[in-house]
């Protein structure tokens, strides 16, 4: 069956939309995600799977914007909690040039490996909470819309729905 209309194809070229990238199988989207100590969203990115988390950490980070009751909203948590995937000297260098303390285990082929992060890490159940809340979504489990806007709109609604939940706890 052909799909044209005054000449005009619907669905030209590949199957797929925005910020859609080749993944382990298939294609995919990732999600990119700052929460507080308490498992409250702060920051989202969307892109495509086949980028690097390291490469996404700072324009994650730059996202996140809490309001105070006065001044300018505060931009730099004091901590990042992060897994091994971001364990990259680029990346704990712009850290602490922003004044954030990098609570990051290192790989296991790095040298001079640290044991201050230990304590720290602990915390990092919150994080993967606020992952599995946001997995609870069935609507962001499989993305069916095809502009990466209305995917990020509907992450950011899960988003403001986890963080109301918790707030009227």
């Amino acid at each position: 069956m052909d799909t044209r209309i005054l000449g005009r194809q619907l669905r030209p070229g590949e199957k797929g939309g925005e910020e859609i990238g080749p993944a382990k199988v298939g294609k995919g989207t990732k999600r990119m995600l700052v929460a507080d100590g308490n498992g409250i969203p702060l920051a989202l990115l969307i892109a495509r799977a086949s980028r690097a988390e390291v490469k996404l950490a700072e324009a994650t980070l730059d996202r996140v914007r809490v309001p105070r009751r006065r001044g300018r909203p505060r931009k730099r948590p004091e901590r990042l909690v992060a897994d091994k995937a971001y364990d990259c000297d680029r990346l704990r260098s712009w850290l602490r040039r922003k004044g954030i303390i990098p609570c990051i285990p290192p790989r296991e082929n790095r040298k001079g490996r640290r044991k201050r992060w230990e304590e720290e890490y602990k915390e990092r159940w919150h994080v993967e909470r606020t992952f599995a809340w946001v997995g609870n979504f069935r609507r962001l489990v499989v993305r069916y819309e095809r502009l990466a806007s209305m995917y990020e709109a509907f992450c950011i609604l899960a988003c403001i729905i986890i963080c109301l939940r918790e707030l009227l706890k």
